[in-house]
């Protein structure tokens, strides 16, 4: 869905949106099952730069959620997992900040995004809210053995009978070293 400046005059744009699985499209590893529920609203904020000179800002805020499958950090099984999360965020047309030369930017302005000129995808924005909601890590359970060094195998299902290879004894110098249990 493309949001431009001019739909925005009159008043907000109510968004409702039901994204259906692979409309969008992630990451490697992170597949959407089923619906991506989205409601929010789109609204024109117009920035007063001067007499004569004004820049067209799109505040988007929304909520999502959905359920995405992503893989298992160590043995990489999928993993179903519910994810939601709000969002408000500022676009401002690209190149409407270009500036010749280095100059300091204010906090405020890391926060900002841009469009393109034909206006802004919300697809684009959902992709990037959505991607910011993921866990660092995912395990399919606490203590999944994961994947076996030397053969592969998933050590969850199966014990895969590869022989234990010696430590290497350069790394018993950092035995001792453990992060204390709270």
């Amino acid at each position: 869905m493309l949001i431009t400046p001019v739909q925005l005059v009159e008043e907000p744009l109510k968004l409702d949106e039901s994204l259906a699985a692979g409309a969008i499209d992630y990451a490697q590893d992170v597949r959407q099952i089923g619906p991506l529920k989205l409601e929010g609203q789109a609204e024109l904020i117009v920035e007063h730069r001067g007499p004569k000179d004004f820049v067209d800002d799109i505040r988007l805020r929304a909520h999502f959620a959905g359920t995405f499958e992503l893989l298992c950090a160590r043995c990489v099984e999928p993993v179903e997992q519910f994810l939601s999360g709000d969002f408000d965020l500022i676009f401002r047309p690209g190149g409407v900040d270009n500036q010749p030369g280095e100059h300091a930017i204010t906090e405020d302005e890391t926060e900002i995004g841009y469009y393109e000129e034909s206006g802004l995808l919300l697809e684009d924005a959902v992709r990037e809210q959505v991607l910011l909601a993921l866990p660092g890590r995912t395990l399919c359970r606490e203590d999944c053995k994961g994947l076996c060094p030397q053969c592969g195998a998933n050590r969850n299902t199966a014990p895969c009978g590869c022989e234990e290879r010696p430590v290497d004894l350069r790394w018993h110098a950092l035995a001792g070293i453990a992060a204390p249990k709270a």
